[in-house]
């Protein structure tokens, strides 16, 4: 059955459960909220970067270093989103690893030492590492194949709307409480959101596979060897290109608010405002870029048009930018050049992910988005460090900062071309379920 086919299949199913108060929708804006507060978590190592390195007495390298350990947590911890999925219902897996999330915070709260702060930060990794992947696959539960890029782009979307809402508060909080007031309030959040999760989760009608999932009849696509499915074309290329973009993603979420005070001149608290201003870009590219897809999947066009071409090009243009910083001779307007890179750049992970998720059966979704989410992870690991050793070795702050930036963005480019030769979503699916 071709992939066009498999689709209508699924867009012509039962619409999803509803209940008291409870719709696909609905749900999948509670799991944009606890995207939000888990991209809170991680945004608020790079606002209190500053104020830990004048406590702890650290260094730049010392700072992207326990960013980076984060980030080769998350990584490990991303390959477990298939397992979990089998052994506990979403309900269940999804609320355990929130909860998770500000008990390893909270140490740091108690002991401040540069040990602590690094095993806060990879345990803190580890328990975030299958959120995403979990979070989607209990979306795709809720809509179609054809339709997964919208509800996918508005759970990113938590990640800027973070940034432009939660960031600046946190920011007022750490200027007026301190950083570890801070810490408590996101664990205190996370634990509430809970509770209406637990009253209000039900599984949707589409199969995702794992425990509780739609039960599986004639119909169902046999499962296709994991090796084969991780070494496909499109998803080594999309996966390459995505680290790439996590890369950028991870230096922002690290070094921003350090940049725009230690780079362009800018005051803390201004540091930590200006931390929204990339989110303004990223949710018009998501939400917007998401719809599009969709809408042009659904009439008709190409999906390695739609889910690969025009991520790359997104990628390719913020390359171009990045590499513009000297020439700009002005500190807004490398925040601008900055914030539009970031914008284009977060907008290709749904589009990415839809491309991918193309290539493999329902019942394997959670452990494919598992995987690339976990192997794009690693940008994280290379770019806060390499960022702080870039720093500390240049003549300035703001020569290391663009010296970095500019290498993510060639990096980032490179691997967009490759990918306009290699991925191809429905020509991997089909080689995938004739030659198993």
């Amino acid at each position: 059955m071709t992939q066009l086919a498999q689709e209508q299949t699924s867009a012509s199913a039962p619409p999803p459960w509803t209940g008291p108060g409870i719709t696909g929708w609905g749900l999948t804006g509670m799991l944009v909220v606890l995207y939000l507060l888990n991209a809170s978590d991680k945004a608020v190592f790079g606002l209190i970067a500053q104020p830990l390195r004048e406590d702890l007495n650290l260094s730049a390298s010392q700072i992207g270093f326990t960013g980076s350990l984060f980030f080769l947590a998350f990584t490990v911890g991303g390959f477990l989103a298939g397992p979990i999925n089998k052994l506990l219902a979403l309900r269940w897996s999804i609320a355990l690893i929130a909860v998770l999330w500000g008990l390893v915070m909270l140490p740091l709260v108690v002991w401040a030492t540069f040990a602590v702060l690094l095993a806060s930060r990879m345990l803190l990794g580890f328990t975030e590492g299958p959120t995403s992947a979990l979070l989607h696959t209990a979306a795709y539960s809720w809509h179609p194949p054809n339709k997964r890029g919208l509800p996918s782009g508005l759970i990113l979307t938590g990640s800027m709307l973070a940034k432009m809402a939660v960031v600046p508060l946190l920011a007022l909080i750490v200027a007026e409480y301190g950083w570890r007031t801070a810490i408590i309030v996101l664990a205190a959040a996370t634990a509430l959101w809970c509770v209406p999760w637990l009253l209000t989760w039900r599984p949707g009608p589409y199969q995702v596979g794992g425990k509780h999932a739609v039960p599986e009849d004639a119909t169902t696509e046999p499962a296709v060897p994991w090796l084969r499915l991780l070494t496909s074309k499109t998803f080594v290329s999309a996966v390459v290109v995505a680290i790439t973009a996590y890369a950028l993603m991870s230096v922002v979420l690290t070094w921003l608010p350090s940049y725009f005070e230690q780079g362009l001149g800018y005051s803390r608290l201004e540091s930590g405002t200006l931390f929204a201003a990339p989110s303004f870009v990223g949710i018009a590219t998501l939400v917007g870029g998401s719809w599009l897809s969709d809408r042009g999947v659904s009439r008709g066009l190409s999906t390695r048009l739609v889910r690969v071409v025009v991520p790359c090009v997104g990628v390719m243009v913020a390359g171009v930018l990045l590499l513009s910083l000297p020439l700009l001779g002005s500190p807004l307007l490398a925040v601008i050049a900055v914030s539009v890179a970031y914008g284009l750049v977060v907008a290709i992970f749904p589009l990415l992910n839809a491309a991918v998720i193309a290539t493999c059966p329902p019942r394997q979704t959670a452990g494919v988005i598992g995987a690339f989410f976990a192997l794009q992870a690693i940008g994280g690991i290379i770019g806060p460090w390499s960022m702080g050793i870039v720093v500390d070795a240049s003549a300035s702050k703001v020569d290391g900062y663009t010296a970095a930036f500019q290498c993510l963005g060639v990096v980032g480019a490179v691997a967009a071309v490759a990918a306009l030769f290699l991925a191809d979503p429905l020509r991997d699916r089909e080689r995938l379920r004739v030659t198993r």
